[in-house]
């Protein structure tokens, strides 16, 4: 099955409801759990699912995220056929940009006429979770399907925000609606809808078909969930794959995020330091991976006075070192550095901070390289901190990359 599929990752979204974490960073370059991007988690479902042809569709400030696939994802044998290859733009079909999600592959359809591919696995590269891609596309041929679209239960206070659908026994689709303002429940469970997440499985003929038809339609805004998915519906066989079952190889730990604003970024961070984390990234043979530098190891040092630091309920990278100061249930990423008195609580730390002699830290996210001045103290004065930086809609104050207090 996956020496026939041809997988495509969608990466070039803007993430603006991520500023400034995405000022200069496409959104699955952002940094996560310490150690990972955000595009790590789709390509290891990638990698432990067998498919090893995969093009990453780039667009908005693409280098860090190509200079990551580079480093480390440079994994597969060209010349036994397999890659995981970057496509930026090339306009080929117009002079325009990518202007939605099943444009950006129309643009490419030279990439798919000229592959051995049966099938196309579309995913978005910017969602944190683990699946087997391998039990999707096998459901898909079971139902012959032209098309199969993962799914998961969402609550109906949600589901506005995702695509909806209706199933029949068989799994059948039979109503679609691109995040409807009234989301239609699961019968029997009024509180329930059933969302597409974004992940579609198509018969390779039948998507190129669609594609060069939508091309022309006046008034399409090129997208699978608002133009193409709803046209599929009744006239061609469209299933539903069932998100979190007990079919493939990876644990069914049901988690599934969506990263896209500050907020939920924060939160599925911080899910990763709960006494037993929802996403499993412990599983022996589904390790997620990335690139690592060449770091020592992370360590507690007493500071000048001879007073051990504090660490409780964290997540510590390569090189990071804390120098007689507390840390609490936060993430630091590598080379970060704390000194003495100071305090890190319910925060995230990009790579290479500082944070200074008796600084305080609560409920922050600190992109790269950033000299926390000491003494200095952030998420204790929200006037103060709403004068410097961005604040989440739940408070959570974000000091953009290299910013340098006066």
């Amino acid at each position: 099955m996956a020496e026939h599929t041809l997988t495509i990752l969608l990466a070039g979204g803007t993430g603006s409801r991520l500023q400034p974490l995405t000022a200069d960073r496409a959104k699955p370059a952002v940094p996560f759990g310490g150690k990972y991007r955000v595009v790590d988690f789709t390509l290891s479902n990638c990698m432990h699912s067998g498919l090893r042809r995969v093009l990453v569709l780039t667009q908005y400030k693409s280098h860090s995220l190509q200079k990551h696939l580079r480093d480390g994802w440079s994994i597969f044998n060209a010349e036994c056929g397999d890659y995981i290859t970057a496509v930026p733009p090339q306009m080929r079909g117009g002079a325009s940009w990518y202007v939605g999600t099943a444009d950006a592959i129309y643009q490419n359809l030279f990439l798919l006429e000229r592959s051995h591919a049966k099938k196309v696995l579309i995913l978005a590269a910017d969602h944190i979770y683990r699946m087997d891609y391998a039990a999707l596309i096998k459901a898909h041929d079971e139902k012959g399907a032209d098309l199969t679209i993962a799914c998961m239960r969402v609550p109906i206070g949600e589901a506005s925000a995702f695509g909806i659908m209706a199933i029949d026994e068989d799994k059948r689709i039979i109503d679609f609606h691109e995040k409807p303002q009234e989301p239609q429940p699961i019968p029997g469970e009024p509180d329930t809808a059933l969302a597409s997440m974004g992940i579609y499985v198509f018969c390779k003929e039948r998507l190129m078909e669609e594609l060069r038809a939508d091309h022309t339609r006046t008034g399409s805004s090129h997208d699978f969930g608002k133009d193409l998915i709803p046209r599929l519906i009744g006239t061609h066989r469209v299933y539903a794959y069932r998100f979190g079952g007990t079919r493939g190889r990876v644990e069914p730990d049901r988690y599934w995020r969506d990263v896209g604003t500050l907020d939920a970024y924060y939160e599925a961070n911080m899910d990763l330091l709960k006494p037993v984390p929802p996403l499993n990234l412990y599983q022996p043979d589904w390790a997620i991976r990335t690139y690592q530098g060449q770091n020592p190891p992370a360590r507690m040092v007493p500071g000048a006075n001879g007073e051990d630091g504090f660490l409780a309920n964290s997540i510590l990278c390569g090189g990071t070192v804390i120098y007689g100061g507390a840390v609490r249930h936060s993430i630091l990423s590598s080379r970060v550095h704390v000194q003495e008195g100071a305090e890190v609580e319910d925060s995230i730390l990009f790579e290479d901070v500082i944070v200074g002699q008796g600084a305080k830290l609560r409920r922050c996210i600190i992109d790269k390289a950033v000299r926390i001045p000491p003494g200095e103290s952030i998420g204790f004065d929200p006037g103060k901190d709403a004068e410097r930086f961005r604040i989440s809609g739940k408070g959570v104050i974000v000091v953009p990359k290299e910013y340098r207090f006066g």
